[in-house]
C-alpha cells in the first residue's frame, strides 16, 4: 500500500498527499473531499479502501488517521453547487479545497480515479487509488466519515427523509419520501429520481 508513496520519495517528493472523496452518487447532501499527509514510513494495518470497512471500523481508524497524519484537509461542496457546476466539476473543486487546506503545503499528489486537480503541484491519478495506497485510503476514511457526519446533522433538520440510515442514497425508503414530501434544500435537483421522472411536468416542478 505504499509503493506509490515510496515512488514518489524516490523522484525526490517529500509531502505526499493522498486525495479521495465520498458522496459523488446521492441525491441529497454535499460531495465532500479529504487529503492526507501520512509521515513518511507510515503504516497502519486497519487502513484500506473505506467501502471495505463497517461504519464502527471507519468511525475507529478515522481517529487514528487524524491523530497520526502530518495534515488532513476537508473540503465540502453543496448541493446548489453540485447543480450548477456538475458532480464531476464539484468533486474537483472539493479536492482542490481539501488540498488547499493541507499544512505544510504537500509537493506531491495522489488522486483516486482518472481526473487532475486545478493545481500548480506535480499530481498523479490511480484508479481504485483507495486500494492501492496507503494515503489515498486514508483520505476515503476521512472523507467518508466526515460526510457521514455531516449527513447525520441533516437527519435532524430533516427526519422525514432518514438521512441517518441512507446518508442520501437514493434507497427506495428515500425516494418514496422525496414523492412524499418534495425536495429539501440539500436535494440534488439535476439528480433523477426514479419514480419523479415518471410524473406529469406540473407535478415534478412541485418537487
Amino acid at each position: 500500500m505504499n509503493s506509490f508513496e515510496s515512488k514518489a520519495r524516490g523522484c525526490g517528493y517529500r509531502i505526499i498527499a493522498g486525495i479521495d472523496e465520498a458522496g459523488r452518487g446521492p441525491l441529497a447532501g454535499p460531495v465532500v473531499a479529504a487529503a492526507v499527509i501520512l509521515p513518511s514510513g507510515y503504516e497502519h494495518p486497519g487502513i484500506t479502501d473505506s467501502k471495505k470497512l463497517s461504519p464502527r471500523q471507519r468511525e475507529r481508524i478515522c481517529e487514528v488517521i487524524e491523530r497520526d497524519a502530518v495534515s488532513v484537509g476537508i473540503g465540502v461542496v453543496e448541493a446548489p453547487v453540485i447543480d450548477a457546476v456538475n458532480i464531476l466539476q464539484a468533486t474537483l473543486v472539493a479536492m482542490k479545497d481539501a488540498v488547499l487546506e493541507l499544512f505544510p503545503s504537500p509537493d506531491y499528489l495522489l488522486i483516486d480515479g482518472l481526473n487532475r486537480i486545478d493545481l500548480a503541484i506535480p499530481q498523479e491519478t490511480i484508479i481504485r487509488g483507495d486500494s492501492l495506497s496507503l494515503s489515498v485510503a486514508s483520505a476515503s476514511i476521512v472523507a467518508k466519515v466526515s460526510r457521514d457526519r455531516l449527513m447525520e446533522m441533516y437527519h435532524r433538520q430533516f427526519p422525514q427523509y432518514n438521512f441517518l440510515r441512507n446518508k442520501g442514497y437514493g434507497t427506495r425508503e428515500h425516494r418514496e419520501a422525496i414523492l412524499k414530501f418534495g425536495r429539501s434544500k440539500i436535494h440534488r435537483r439535476s439528480f433523477r429520481v426514479a419514480g419523479i421522472e415518471d410524473l406529469p411536468v406540473n407535478e415534478k416542478l412541485r418537487l
